[in-house]
C-alpha cells in the first residue's frame, strides 16, 4: 500500500491530536467521552476499521444487565466472592454512567425486570438465594432475586422444563443501535471527531508522542498523538500481541412479530449462555457458545449451522411452545473474553494505554472501562 497523498490543508489540520483513541464502540466511544470531561480544551480523534463498531456494540442482544443468579453463584465458586461483587459492581456503575449520559429515552431504555429460567439440572440455585441476595444486598441495599414460578405458565414457557423462574427486578433493556448512535452523536457534540474506515495497524511510542500507522482504501496515513488509547476489544493482540483476550462469537437471531407474545424483558438461562428478550413483539435470542467453546473462539462474524438450529429448536420447545414463528434474520458480534471477567485497563507504554475485555457485557461495563482508560491516560 503507497502513502495517501495528502495535501497540506489535510497534514497540517488533519493527523495531529492530543488524544487518538482506537476503537469505535461502547468502549472507544466511552473513553473519547471521558478524555473530554478531564481535558476540555484538548483535541480528540477516535479511528474506528469499520463503517459500523467492528466487534459487538452493534450487533449486542440490548441487555442492561449485571449477571443471573446462577453465573454469579458460579463466579463465586471460581473467583471467590469479592472479586464477584467487584464485577457486578463496575457493571452496575457502567449502566448507571450510560444512562446518566445519554438519558433514558435516547436508548430506549426499558425496565422490564430480568428472568432466569431454572431447569432441573440447576433447581438447586433456589435454594442459595438468600445467599446470594445476602452478598449483593451490599450493592443494592434490598434483595436482588425472588421466585416467580406463577409466571412460568403466564409467559407461555413449557412447564414441563422450566422448574423455576428467577425474577430481578433491577435489569431492563436498551435498543443498542440507538445507543450507539446516541453516543457517536453525544461524542460530536463534544468536539471529538470520528473517522471509520480507517484500520490503524502499528502503533509506536516515540517517547514524546505516538505514531498510528494507518490504513484506507486510497493508501496508508501516519497520524500522531501525545497519548493513545486502544479499545479494540477482542481485537486487540492484532495491535499489542503482549495481550492475551479470547474472542468469543455471539450468535443471535430474531423472529418476525408474533401475535399478543405473552413476555417481556430480559431472560437468561444455563449461568447466561443463553439469553433471550422481548423487542416490542419480536423474539430475539441468542447464545449456544458452550455448545462449542472452540469453535466460537473466533473472528469470523458469520454463523454456524449448529448454534443456530439449537436456537431454534429452544425455541420451539421452551420459550414458544405450541406459538408458530418465523425466523427474519440472524447474525454475530465478536466479544473479548480475559481470565478474570474483569476489563483490563493498563498502561502499555507512558504514552499508550488499553482498555478492554467487557466478557460478553459491553452494554453495562463499557462506559465505566472508558472513565477508568481516560483516567489512566489523563493522569500520567
Amino acid at each position: 500500500m503507497t502513502e495517501y497523498p495528502l495535501s497540506f490543508w489535510e497534514r497540517d489540520s488533519f493527523l495531529h491530536y492530543d488524544f487518538i483513541v482506537v476503537g469505535g464502540g461502547i468502549i472507544g466511544l466511552s473513553t473519547a467521552i471521558s478524555l473530554r470531561t478531564s481535558a476540555p480544551n484538548a483535541s480528540i480523534l477516535l479511528l474506528e476499521r469499520g463503517i459500523f463498531p467492528s466487534g459487538a456494540s452493534t450487533k449486542n442482544a440490548g441487555f442492561a444487565c449485571f449477571g443471573s443468579l446462577t453465573e454469579i453463584l458460579s463466579d463465586c465458586q471460581r473467583i471467590g466472592e469479592d472479586a464477584t461483587l467487584d464485577i457486578i459492581e463496575k457493571r452496575w456503575k457502567g449502566l448507571e454512567i450510560l444512562r446518566n449520559r445519554l438519558g433514558d429515552k435516547s436508548i430506549n431504555y426499558q425496565q422490564h425486570g430480568g428472568y432466569e429460567l431454572l431447569f432441573d439440572e440447576q433447581k438447586d440455585a433456589v435454594d442459595k438465594i438468600d445467599y446470594a441476595n445476602a452478598m449483593l444486598h451490599r450493592l443494592f441495599e434490598k434483595d436482588v432475586f425472588s421466585v416467580r414460578n406463577s409466571l412460568i405458565r403466564q409467559f407461555g414457557f413449557n412447564e414441563n422444563n422450566v422448574h423455576s423462574l428467577i425474577l430481578n427486578p433491577f435489569e431492563g433493556q436498551i435498543h443498542s443501535g440507538m445507543m450507539m448512535k446516541s453516543l457517536i452523536r453525544y461524542a460530536t457534540e463534544l468536539g471529538i471527531e470520528i473517522l471509520t474506515g480507517i484500520n490503524v495497524q502499528e502503533i509506536i511510542d516515540e517517547g514524546n508522542y505516538c505514531s498510528l500507522r494507518s490504513s484506507h482504501s486510497s493508501g496508508d496515513i501516519t497520524f500522531r498523538a501525545g497519548k493513545t488509547a486502544v479499545c479494540t476489544n477482542a481485537f486487540i493482540p492484532v495491535l499489542l500481541p503482549e495481550y492475551s483476550i479470547k474472542p468469543g462469537r455471539g450468535q443471535v437471531l430474531i423472529t418476525t412479530p408474533i401475535d399478543s407474545l405473552k413476555f417481556k424483558g430480559v431472560f437468561h438461562f444455563d449461568e447466561g449462555f443463553y439469553y433471550f428478550r422481548n423487542v416490542n413483539n419480536r423474539v430475539l435470542f441468542g447464545g449456544g457458545r458452550n455448545m462449542d467453546f472452540a469453535g466460537e473462539e473466533s473472528g469470523e462474524l458469520s454463523t454456524s449451522h449448529l448454534i443456530q438450529h439449537r436456537l431454534e429448536e429452544l425455541l420451539h420447545s421452551v420459550i414458544l411452545p405450541g406459538t408458530p414463528f418465523q425466523i427474519e434474520h440472524r447474525w454475530a458480534g465478536i466479544m473479548g473474553f480475559s481470565s478474570s471477567k474483569l476489563p483490563i485497563v493498563q498502561k502499555s507504554s507512558p504514552n499508550i494505554a488499553v482498555g478492554f475485555g467487557c466478557n460478553g457485557m459491553g452494554v453495562a461495563l463499557g462506559s465505566e472501562t472508558g472513565r477508568e482508560t481516560a483516567e489512566l491516560l489523563v493522569s500520567s
